[in-house]
This record gives C-alpha cells, sequence and structure tokens, in this order.
C-alpha cells in the first residue's frame, strides 16, 4: 500500500516542528494596528502588558517569520502530539466521491481539542514572568478545559468565566475544568462590575463571549499579580496553533500529496488559522495556491455578513480595538450549541486575509445542517465530532459532493478540533428535531453596527 492510500499518516516526536509559524511576516500587506481607546493612537506593547504576559505580547507584535518553541513546552506538546492525519476513506465511500478527504484530528489529547496548543504556552510564559493567577472566558468549554489542564501543570489557579448559557447546555465540561482545579464561574456573574452591569439591564442574559471577556479582563486588571488569557483571536494564539498545519503539511509531503481545499470552522480564529498556517505561506509566497474555506454559524456571520471595521473585542470596551470582521461588541449571538463559535469577532489575521482575498471564501451553515452532518460523519468515521469542527465537517462533504458532481478527485483536508462526548444534550436535541436555525435579521444586525466606535 502506498502512503498515498494509507489511512493514517503519523509522525513521531523528532519530526515534530519546533518553531511555530508567524504567518504575519507573509503578509504583503501588514495588519492595522490595534488602537488604545483612552487615546484613539496605535497601541503600544506598555498598553497590553497590564492584561497579557510580557513575552506573549512581544508575539503579538511580532513580525519575525519563526518563533523558536521552547524546550519545557515540547516536552508537553509531546505528551499528545504530533496528532495523526487521517483519510475518512469510509467517508469517501458513502458520498461516492473521487475526492480524498482528510483531516487533522486535533480532539485526542487530555482536554479534547486543538486549545491545549496555545494554553501551554500561555500559562508557560506567565509563570516564567512569576504571575500568581490567571483569568480567562470560555465559550463551549474546549478553551477553558485545555487551559485548566495546562494550568494543573504549572500549578497556575484559574478562574474561568463560562458563557452562562454553554454551562448550562455543558454542564460536563465545567465539571471537567473544576476537576484540574480551576474555579468557573457563569458569565454574565455578579462577581464584577461589567456582570453586575450587563445583568441590570437584561437578568435572564444567556451571555456572549465577548460578556465573559469583559469580566474576566476586568478582574486581571484589578487583581495583583493576575494577567488574563485568551483562546482565540490573538495573533499570540494562532501563531501557537500553526503546528497543527506544519504537521498537516509535512504529512501530507510523506504521502506525496497536497491539499487542493483547506476547511476550518470560524469563530475568533484558532482553528482555521492552525490548520491553514503553512499552506497559507505557501500560497502567499505564490508557491502553490490552495482554496481556502472559513465555516462559519448563521447564527452569529462575522465573516459572511459582519462589517470590516475597528471594534473592541470584549463588550465592556474594556480592551483596546482591533481591524477585523465584526457584528459589534453588543451582539448577542442565539443560544446555538456551537458556543465556541458565538463570538461577534474575527481574528485580525484571518480578517485581513479575507479582507485582501487570499482566505477565499466563508460560509455562513445553519445549526440542523451541521449536526447532520456530524451524524454522517461518526457514523461512518466511528468519531462523534463537536459542533463546532461539524462546521468544517459539513463543508468538506459538500465540496466532495462536488467532485462527484464533476469527477475531480480534488484533495480536501479540514481540521477535526474537538471531539463532541460533553455535546450529547444538544445530539439528544438534534435526534428529538429540536434544533433550531437561527439567523439574525438585516435590523438585528444593524443595531450592532450602529454602536461600532468612530476611530478617525
Amino acid at each position: 500500500m502506498s502512503f498515498k492510500d494509507a489511512s493514517r499518516i503519523l509522525l513521531n516526536e523528532d519530526q515534530m516542528p519546533k518553531q511555530w509559524l508567524n504567518i504575519v511576516a507573509d503578509m504583503p500587506e501588514k495588519l492595522d494596528p490595534y488602537i488604545n481607546p483612552a487615546t484613539k493612537k496605535p497601541a503600544t506593547k506598555e498598553d497590553f502588558y497590564p492584561i497579557f504576559a510580557k513575552d506573549l505580547v512581544d508575539q503579538e507584535f511580532s513580525q519575525e517569520p519563526f518563533i523558536d518553541i521552547p524546550e519545557e513546552i515540547l516536552d508537553i506538546y509531546k505528551m499528545y502530539r504530533p496528532s495523526p492525519l487521517i483519510r475518512a476513506k469510509n467517508l469517501e465511500k458513502a458520498l461516492g466521491t473521487p475526492a480524498k478527504i482528510y483531516f487533522k484530528h486535533e480532539g485526542l489529547n487530555t482536554s479534547g481539542s486543538h486549545k491545549l496548543n496555545s494554553a501551554v504556552p500561555q500559562v508557560y510564559y506567565n509563570k516564567m514572568q512569576g504571575i500568581k493567577n490567571l483569568t480567562t472566558e470560555t465559550g463551549a468549554g474546549q478553551w477553558g478545559t485545555a487551559l485548566a489542564v495546562a494550568a494543573a501543570f504549572y500549578d497556575m489557579p484559574l478562574s474561568v468565566y463560562m458563557v452562562k448559557i454553554s454551562a448550562e447546555q455543558k454542564p460536563y465540561r465545567k465539571a471537567i475544568m473544576e476537576t484540574f482545579g480551576a474555579k468557573v464561574i457563569k458569565s454574565p456573574s455578579d462577581t464584577t462590575k461589567a456582570g453586575r452591569k450587563i445583568l441590570s439591564e437584561d437578568p435572564e442574559c444567556p451571555g456572549s463571549l465577548g460578556c465573559a471577556i469583559s469580566e474576566a479582563v476586568e478582574v486581571a486588571l484589578n487583581t495583583p499579580d493576575t494577567r488574563y488569557v485568551l483562546g482565540s483571536v490573538l495573533n499570540q494564539v494562532v501563531l501557537h496553533q500553526s503546528i497543527i498545519g506544519l504537521e498537516a503539511k509535512k504529512q501530507m509531503e510523506i504521502a506525496g500529496l497536497y491539499p487542493d481545499i483547506v476547511i476550518g470552522c470560524a469563530g475568533g480564529g484558532s482553528n482555521l488559522g492552525g490548520i491553514m498556517s503553512a499552506f497559507m505561506k505557501d500560497k502567499l509566497n505564490k508557491k502553490a495556491n490552495p482554496y481556502f474555506i472559513a465555516a462559519e454559524p448563521s447564527a452569529c456571520p462575522s465573516l459572511t455578513r459582519g462589517k470590516y471595521a475597528y471594534d473592541f473585542c470584549d463588550m465592556s470596551n474594556i480592551t483596546p480595538l482591533a481591524k477585523m470582521y465584526t457584528l459589534g461588541s453588543t451582539f448577542l449571538p442565539s443560544a446555538i450549541h456551537s458556543g465556541g463559535l458565538r463570538y461577534h469577532g474575527m481574528s485580525p489575521i484571518l480578517s485581513k486575509l479575507y479582507h485582501d482575498g487570499y482566505l477565499d471564501e466563508a460560509r455562513a451553515l445553519s445549526q440542523r445542517s451541521v449536526f447532520e452532518a456530524a451524524q454522517l460523519f461518526a457514523k461512518h468515521e466511528t468519531i462523534l465530532p463537536a459542533p463546532e469542527s461539524a462546521h468544517a465537517i459539513k463543508t468538506a462533504i459538500d465540496e466532495a459532493l462536488k467532485c462527484k458532481e464533476s469527477g475531480e478527485a480534488k484533495v480536501i483536508l479540514f481540521n477535526l478540533t474537538g471531539h463532541g462526548n460533553f455535546d450529547m444534550g444538544a445530539y439528544m436535541k438534534y435526534i428529538e428535531n429540536n434544533i433550531v436555525d437561527y439567523s439574525p435579521s438585516d435590523e438585528e444586525l444593524q443595531k450592532g453596527f450602529d454602536l461600532l466606535p468612530d476611530i478617525s
């Protein structure tokens, strides 16, 4: 059997990348700077130091093409990396497609998702700086779980503000975080000024990532020796997740293949940013021309229906302003089960690449169609995917069916960044036909756009 027919393509520890790839260095047009909301001038590193560890701020602003991964981080990575690249042969057969479908399986580590790739370095750099406590937010709970695992490695106290609707939908995620020693608070809460304000305006508020970020950042800014860490959106996170794409490219090379299409789900950007990294570098340097697709929920369509503008990353307007595709920091997504994709904005890196045409396409998908694809994938590949990752699966299936119509044997690569073992409530609702599709009206979106900050 040739490598082209292999079901799994594995790397050993020695083949694992020793550097992260910084795609910013290859972008023809550089990112617009963050803006200090008080001065309305470009933010400096010093503006970020009260929020993030200094080494992470350096990575946020870095223009270096590659950044060395410290040995201490590599040692922890080796507990669960390199992750396998798997060919979905049974799914191909079920679809009757000539396409070759591959997925990078990031859900095999302790936390159950790709989020550990950034959680480990973020806790590490804070620990090296002498920080005593960390705060964060989490939507579906994958980031909170990963950070709780990483914090336990380094014996670092952690407070997690979990979006209330997600905490209620996914109680076992909360239980895992608490098992690893994290303190979990449903957001909005009465523990912060930001949370109390939101609750005073809407006592039944289901919460949002923007709301949870506000609470976590507020605590970090007002507690000695405490910093905030974020699981998506930021440049540093996309940097850490580049290890996914770097490994995937090596594995494709072993098989003698190169993807025609690269797909990732898109909420804040860590999933797609990770899988596309090495292949996007090739595209920017005109070495190859893969087609990139971002798959997002129609209930929170930041790329497909958002504005490319400066906006706050949180609901209470504490954070610096970022140039990104956004629905407005006040936008409250509906309570869909893909909680990790319920964010009002998109990574500045992905936003810029999409705006400039290098990220080729964004698709907004309904919940029902996503769960239908997840069930089909589970039946044929024996893996129950997280609802977030199922957006990429749905898109991969659609592309494979196009190949069936055209007869083209394209190579499709997508990122499976988490398992759905803690999403059984959502799957039960799907089976019982109680999943509701929702898409915000133009009028609802306009309310958020009207409140975008004026940066001139």
